[in-house]
């Protein structure tokens, strides 16, 4: 229905579709000035009108290169088109930078950068140090799109269950935190999940062990995000 070129196979960025039609709308443009604008400007002659509409309706979403264009031709940054990040090349791309620009700043070759966009992160620390300062992330963004949260969950959910003090070295490893603050968080998540389980326990008498399994299992479901608010309450 809408033929574009071949590209690899690659996953799109989160576009947000609402963003887009409301900036759109501000220009006081319509779909087929949009259309327009990439074709003439941004060397995309397949985009048409109904490209753009099926792109705000939510039905397809534009490739990387598309989303670029489209923020150039609304005047905003690639960043207020998508929602919130999750990998590292989507995070590159709210970031309206290229390639070259990250694998440069982290002192890598070209080939290398991409070929750890596609897998797994395994830049030093002077390169991830790097890689963080220019993609302006976050100590939680940082440790996913490096592709530690997994092992950062599962030492975590053996802190709380175990006793949290063996795990401060090697979480700190993963987590470039304070170690004062990662001591600290540590012990408040290691706190908050042994009081959950005391307080399902005293629920009530019928299915009170049940009540505790299942609240404890919930817990650490969510491990990470209640580790993140541990360390947020303990930077204030």
């Amino acid at each position: 229905m809408f033929p574009r070129p071949t590209r690899p196979n690659q996953p799109a960025p989160p576009f947000d579709a609402l963003a887009a039609r409301r900036l759109r709308s501000a220009l006081a443009m319509g779909p087929e000035h949009v259309a327009h604008g990439l074709r003439t400007s941004y060397g995309l002659p397949y985009v048409t009108a109904d490209l753009v509409d099926a792109w705000e309706r939510g039905q397809i979403p534009p490739t990387g290169p598309e989303l670029g264009a489209l923020a150039g031709v609304l005047w905003c940054s690639p960043g207020e088109l998508i929602g919130k990040p999750r990998t590292l090349r989507e995070h590159r791309i709210a970031r309206g930078l290229a390639p070259e620009d990250v694998a440069r700043a982290a002192g890598l070759e070209l080939p290398a950068y991409l070929h750890m966009e596609d897998s797994v992160w395994r830049g030093n620390e002077r390169q991830s140090t790097a890689l963080a300062e220019l993609l302006e992330l976050s100590v939680p963004d940082f440790v996913t799109v490096t592709g530690r949260a997994a092992k950062l969950a599962e030492m975590l959910r053996s802190a709380v269950t175990t006793r949290w003090q063996a795990y401060v070295r090697p979480v700190a490893k993963t987590v470039p935190l304070d170690r004062r603050l990662l001591e600290d968080s540590l012990q408040q998540l290691h706190q908050d999940y042994q009081g959950q389980m005391v307080a399902s326990l005293n629920w009530g008498a019928g299915n009170s062990a049940s009540d505790a399994g299942d609240a404890g299992r919930e817990f650490l479901d969510r491990i990470a995000d209640h580790f993140w608010a541990a360390v947020q309450d303990n930077s204030e």
